[in-house]
């Protein structure tokens, strides 16, 4: 039974130290290629994450229910 739970141990420090291993490893490689990385990570183009559609909904919506309240406050004699 105590040589079970010492193969199990063994084991799962086995498997942390193979993954400890490979981000060492991976370190190491990036801290070579310092300096040589692109200014920018970020792609170049006209991708929009929103279509012109959906802009325009939202601007009529958030134009026309500020022109909304401000007529409304204004029919109300100021008080909202």
């Amino acid at each position: 039974m105590v040589f079970e739970e010492f193969i199990i141990i063994l084991s799962i420090h086995t498997i942390s130290r193979r993954l400890a291993d490979r981000k060492v490893e991976r370190f190491e490689k990036n801290v070579t290629k310092r300096g040589s990385v692109p200014e920018t990570t970020a792609k170049k183009g006209n991708d929009y994450p929103v279509g012109p559609i959906l802009l325009g909904c939202f601007v009529f919506v958030v134009i026309g229910s500020s022109l909304f309240q401000i007529i409304m406050t204004a029919t109300s004699g100021g008080v909202a």
